[in-house]
């Protein structure tokens, strides 16, 4: 009776315990496909640069949930590579022994053995080395599992669940707001969302160390809150619960991702980091931030923000005449932010006040400045854009949108607001005190400015 080899038996029996289709695209297949997610590139893209096919990586990034599953840190040089499997499998066909290869791979001769008798192909019934059946059974043994921290907790993740799912109630308890359906996905601006007293991950991870300060198993970072909610197989909380964060997104979108590369209207020259150091001192009345605030059917409205007083002034864009005409490919602009239309309107509006408020104007990199160099010849002022994706560096404008949201609330025709109406609003602006003024009114710290310079 031939003896048996029981190594060759342990690796046919680990074969077999791996059914099913093998994986698409193996580690480093992944690891260029999340590298150029990073990047910003879309999930067909960035899977045409990995290598693997575009419906791959839509899978792939909706898997993980728009977060990459695997470090990105390269493997480790103690473990073969894939490379070196092919090599093996090339040199075993040449009839080569383990000594022989293992001396021409650099590593050890237990090395070798070892990966011969760990991870054979079994599919033919006799136990075969291949490299890509190889490379399968090492990254299937490498896989450490873990357990979600609010998958074994109950209690924790009852109180997350609790906290994340919220809803508004009328004092009879009846529930308030529209009745949402949770469709995988994100609900979209325009459209109506769920209503909650949804907390966010970050206070409830906050809060758990106020109500439980004496439990130390009642903790979770809000990180480990967004992966359970993001990442398929986590088994932890309810994807639905996506719903109920803030922005109602269902998968994290990488900051990338957003539409990229500078504006070809923007030089170096024209950049935040090239505007005086006055400006951000806020010592100096004069300088100003910008922006559009959009609302439905292309509608906006012009923002302009003193940085030293937070005086605001709005800019009127009604719509072009015959923007109710079908819209052509590259025609002229239909709408009232059209780059003319802004120009022409902070030019009449900036033109109102005095030259010493007339120094500086920062916009972010939109094209409706892309005729700023005649701005700054009508105006006098200087114009500086600010990086791509960064709107927060204009954080006085942003914080300025934000309160006009109150007037003008997202989802809404902007175009229907007349000019007197709009300087109503701002007049309630410059009327409203702020803490970062003391307490005064924007409209007296200018007053103020102006009658020192005076």
């Amino acid at each position: 009776m031939p003896r048996r080899n029981r190594a060759w038996d342990r690796a046919a029996a680990a074969g077999t315990r791996f059914g099913g289709h093998p994986p698409a695209g193996r580690r480093e297949h992944r690891v260029r496909f999340w590298e150029a997610i990073a990047r910003g590139a879309s999930s067909e893209k960035a899977a045409v640069e990995a290598g693997v096919l575009p419906s791959i990586g839509v899978r792939w990034f909706r898997k993980g949930g728009g977060m990459p599953p695997l470090t990105l840190a390269p493997v480790s040089g103690r473990y073969l590579s894939f490379c070196e499997r092919e090599e093996i499998a090339v040199l075993l066909a040449r009839g080569f022994g383990v000594r022989e290869i293992a001396r021409r791979l650099g590593r050890a001769p237990s090395t070798i053995s070892r990966e011969l008798q760990r991870n054979a192909a079994t599919r033919t019934g006799r136990p075969e080395y291949r490299a890509s059946t190889a490379q399968r059974h090492a990254e299937r043994r490498a896989q450490r599992p873990k357990p979600a921290k609010l998958a074994v907790n109950a209690e924790l993740r009852a109180y997350v669940q609790d906290r994340l799912s919220g809803t508004v109630q009328r004092p009879d308890g009846s529930v308030m707001g529209p009745d949402i359906a949770w469709r995988g996905r994100r609900q979209g601006p325009r459209k109506d969302r769920r209503w909650g007293r949804c907390w966010s991950p970050e206070q409830i991870s906050g809060r758990l160390r106020l109500d439980f300060p004496d439990d130390e198993s009642m903790r979770v970072s809000h990180e480990a809150i967004y992966q359970s909610l993001y990442v398929q197989g986590r088994g932890a909380l309810r994807r639905e619960l996506t719903a109920c964060l803030r922005t109602g997104r269902a998968l994290r979108v990488p900051r990338n991702r957003t539409s990229k590369g500078n504006r070809s209207f923007v030089t170096d020259e024209l950049l935040i980091s090239e505007r005086p150091a006055e400006v951000d001192d806020r010592a100096v009345p004069g300088h100003w931030e910008g922006d559009l605030i959009l609302g439905t059917d292309r509608s906006a409205i012009g923002t302009l923000v003193e940085r030293s007083s937070r005086f605001t002034m709005l800019l009127h864009l009604p719509p072009i005449e015959g923007h109710n005409s079908p819209r052509v490919k590259a025609g002229p602009p239909i709408t009232g932010a059209g780059a003319g239309a802004v120009r022409n309107a902070i030019a009449d509006t900036i033109g109102t006040l005095p030259e010493q408020l007339r120094r500086s104007l920062t916009w972010d990199q939109g094209i409706e400045m892309a005729q700023h160099v005649q701005l700054r010849l009508d105006t006098g002022l200087q114009i500086y854009f600010c990086d791509p994706r960064s709107p927060w560096q204009r954080g006085t404008n942003e914080n300025t949108n934000g309160l006009l949201r109150q007037y003008f609330p997202r989802g809404t025709d902007l175009a229907r607001h007349s000019a007197e109406e709009l300087a109503a609003v701002a007049a309630a602006l410059n009327g409203r005190p702020r803490k970062t003024l003391a307490w005064r009114t924007p409209a007296e710290a200018l007053t103020e400015y102006m009658t020192a310079a005076a």
